[in-house]
């Protein structure tokens, strides 16, 4: 398979993660910028791997879950969950919120587990298994921030802040905003957002650095409805956070998912 024809296919695949229902054929060839020939061509092949269906009703082509099952094979396989769940567990016990920890993955971080803590009322849950998008989150912010600046703009690059735009009120619009949260989140000492990623939630971020070489690896964050998620319940559960986070970097040892270089 030529470099361009398994880009492509690549493509097609990371544009389906985010479209559940499915998209028409011609649709995914326009976001993609791929001839319709050949974006027909390459769905064939997805569909004769198993990896891509169409609905008989509407047409549109959207994935199986063999993609999921070999994601969920892996993160059993490393080892992540089995090691990191108990924590994330006790920890979203504690805050009472959404705790979820994220990998990295070179250019990209990772959602690979969560716990629930909110038991009643409202409640913030969305999909996990999506990559995170830096600029208007917490674990953006925490990651950038471990970062100097120069790493932080090539990963701002990586993602564009075009996303940005159709977010929460809060979101940065440009990049100097963006720099100067990442530099405010490096004094603080954690990542914070209010109403950014989605109106009406907040969140807080701290990064999960290797015991061996201090290498950010991942975060762990806590987030909920903003109405409970105030300023003071983020910054009072802070150090928990912190102490956390220390706890799971020691799980860089037990697990390769945590160790990219």
């Amino acid at each position: 398979m030529s470099s361009s024809v398994r880009d492509r296919a690549l493509s097609i695949l990371e544009l389906l993660v985010k479209h559940v229902g499915g998209l028409p054929m011609s649709e995914i060839a326009d976001q993609l910028g791929i001839p319709r020939t050949a974006t027909h061509r390459l769905l064939g092949e997805l569909k004769d791997m198993g990896y891509v269906k169409q609905n008989s009703a509407t047409t549109h082509y959207l994935l199986t879950v063999k993609l999921a099952s070999l994601g969920l094979t892996y993160l059993a396989s490393s080892g992540i969950i089995d090691a990191t769940q108990p924590l994330l567990d006790e920890l979203a016990q504690e805050t009472g919120e959404l705790i979820r920890l994220a990998v990295i993955e070179g250019n990209q971080m990772i959602w690979v587990a969560k716990a629930q803590g909110a038991r009643s009322g409202l409640r913030y849950d969305p999909d996990a298994g999506s990559d995170v998008y830096l600029p208007a989150t917490s674990s953006g912010l925490a990651w950038m921030a471990a970062e100097d600046d120069e790493r932080a703009l090539e990963l701002i690059a990586e993602q564009g802040m075009e996303r940005a735009q159709r977010m929460g009120p809060n979101a940065p619009k440009t990049i100097r905003e963006l720099m100067d949260r990442i530099v405010e989140t490096r004094k603080r000492g954690y990542g914070v957002v209010h109403d950014a990623y989605e109106p009406g939630t907040s969140a807080i971020a701290v990064v999960i650095r290797h015991v061996d070489d201090g290498r950010p690896i991942g975060t762990v964050s806590a987030a909920g409805p903003s109405v409970r998620m105030t300023p003071e319940k983020v910054e009072a559960i802070a150090p928990l956070l912190q102490d956390y986070a220390k706890r799971l970097a020691a799980l860089s040892l037990v697990s390769p998912a945590f160790n990219y270089r």
